[in-house]
């Protein structure tokens, strides 16, 4: 049975559960199984990278659009060596549709649709909705969480400035100039 966290994160002000743990910095990134937008099978393994995890209800929203959006074009200056993975319940030709309407390149989305793998493992699968919540996560090329955001009340923005630094520490780090 998976840990369920009562009110952990609010919707439109309604306290909703959130099955799976809550992860924290420092803490081995689980793996998992997503479906890319032509429905293979995608893993964490697959991206040996600085991975930037953004989860979103739905792409078809207007804050998950516009951060959906925000994450493509921050993506797109970043370089080979960071992964930006866009995550969301929605069907992956829903995804891919989104994706194509919105010239949205630089960024994968993947659907947790077909079994909720990620939102149990990340700890961000509302139970009441069966989307995921809000949240990013920030992962080393060593499988690494480093940054970690449930944003509290799901319809509001996370906080890019603090996330987008992070990753950038982590370039310098690695030796990359951004």
């Amino acid at each position: 049975m998976a840990l369920e966290r009562t009110g952990a994160v609010t919707l439109g002000g309604n306290p909703v559960t959130l099955i799976g743990p809550e992860l924290k910095v420092g803490d081995e990134a689980p793996d998992f199984g997503l479906l890319t937008n032509d429905r293979r099978k995608a893993h964490l393994k697959d991206y040996n990278k600085i991975c930037i995890i953004t989860t979103v209800p739905s792409l078809d929203t207007g804050v998950c659009d516009l951060q959906t959006k925000l994450f493509n074009e921050e993506a797109s200056k970043m370089g080979d060596d960071v992964a930006v993975l866009a995550i969301s319940a929605d069907l992956p030709f829903a995804q891919a549709r989104w994706c194509k309407e919105s010239k949205v390149e630089a960024i994968t989305s993947l659907s947790d649709h077909f079994d909720l793998s990620f939102g149990t493992a990340y700890g961000t699968y509302m139970k009441e909705q069966r989307l995921e919540c809000r949240a990013v996560f920030i992962v080393n090329q060593e499988g690494t969480i480093k940054y970690v955001e449930y944003v509290p009340e799901v319809t509001d923005h996370p906080d890019y400035e603090s996330a987008l630094q992070v990753v950038k520490e982590l370039i310098s780090k690695a030796g990359t100039v951004l």
